[in-house]
């Protein structure tokens, strides 16, 4: 590895588990403090407690992206463990592990709209929100929000993640216009599709077996 985030600190929230958990991993072995900021407590531990065993720096912080006084502890953790907030990877989403309809547009609930607009788009906002500040005083920072490749091209089903998803790349590009000026980087990367070691997706299996 080059080592080339020595002396960074990055958060990654929903890093428990699946490619949340393979983002901390590789952070920390290019020399990045990690914050496993993560709702699943035993989760994060167990993800915090891998990488310090590698060699690398971490801490567990349980994280409920949805709500703004958890996003504001984990930040106040992140400050005074590591002493500074450099990058956030917004990866908390749902997706594998909660589980999500494959319904027909008209047919998913209310609720499971809403709940998914709130953790995959809210979630976003808050977690950018908690941690500009740090950012802003520090006259740097890299964000790193997570789409994905539906939200490109489209998808049979799950209209609902898709669509979060899709918002994603527009919070991204106005974010990064509106921050830039404070030396703070925006991005948005837009994997495909995943297989999660929590839930694998039998659809995702399928594509796997015809590839």
């Amino acid at each position: 590895m080059t080592k080339k985030l020595e002396g960074k600190v990055a958060v990654v929230t929903g890093s428990g588990h699946g490619i949340g958990r393979a983002y901390a991993i590789r952070l920390a072995q290019e020399g990045a403090k990690v914050v496993v900021a993560e709702i699943d407590s035993v989760a994060a531990q167990k993800v915090s407690d891998e990488i310090n065993n590698l060699g690398g720096a971490s801490i567990p912080v349980p994280t409920d992206v949805i709500e703004p006084s958890s996003l504001e502890a984990m930040v106040n953790k992140t400050i005074v463990d590591f002493g500074r907030l450099d990058i956030l990877v917004n990866n908390a989403a749902i997706f594998s592990t909660i589980p999500m309809s494959r319904l027909p547009f008209d047919q998913i609930s209310i609720e499971e709209w809403d709940r998914m607009m709130s953790v995959n788009v809210k979630g976003t906002w808050l977690s950018c929100c908690a941690v500009l500040p740090q950012m802003r005083k520090q006259q740097y920072g890299k964000i790193i929000n997570i789409s994905s490749s539906t939200a490109i091209k489209g998808s049979p089903s799950r209209i609902h993640y898709v669509t979060s998803k899709a918002g994603i790349i527009g919070f991204t590009k106005t974010l990064a216009n509106e921050v830039g000026s404070d030396n703070i980087c925006v991005n948005c990367i837009a994997p495909g599709n995943t297989l999660s070691e929590v839930n694998p997706d039998e659809g995702i299996l399928k594509l796997r077996t015809e590839a």
